[in-house]
């Protein structure tokens, strides 16, 4: 599992543009918090020499899956939300394990963890608070 700003990034899959050119379909991590892209460490090496192939070879665009054969599962099983989930859900529990580490934090007497949190929790804690408006102003997500 992948953490990033004290919160554990979202499997997903997206289009990653190197150079001139663009792969789709890449397994990546997104922080929820900061939007940190990063590709699945899984998959890091079949993506770095797919990238410099497609590159050398001039191509504008390739998909990931017509070059590499991946294990979706042991991809997914490494993230504890996916994109496909509720947004609520998520946002939950994202700021239920900053909650955690919070505690944890205080625990060690680390103040500059505890304020890291403190602000991942007040951006949680905002998108929360929009999602939930959306859903009382009858707006589907």
């Amino acid at each position: 599992m992948s953490f990033c700003c004290g919160a554990s990034m979202i499997g997903t899959k997206g289009t990653l543009k190197h150079y001139h050119t663009r792969i789709h379909n890449v397994p990546i991590l997104f922080c929820p918090v900061c939007h940190r892209v990063e590709v699945h460490y899984l998959v890091e090496n079949e993506y770095d020499i797919l990238a410099e192939y497609a590159h050398g070879d001039g191509a504008s665009e390739v998909d990931f899956h017509d070059y590499v054969d991946e294990a979706d599962k042991a991809l997914a099983e490494n993230c504890v939300n996916h994109e496909n989930e509720d947004p609520m859900h998520v946002v939950q529990n994202q700021i239920d394990m900053a909650l955690d580490l919070l505690s944890f934090a205080k625990q060690i007497d680390d103040a500059e963890w505890e304020q890291q949190l403190k602000r991942r929790l007040g951006v949680l804690s905002h998108r929360r608070h929009k999602l939930r408006q959306k859903r009382t102003s009858g707006g589907t997500i």
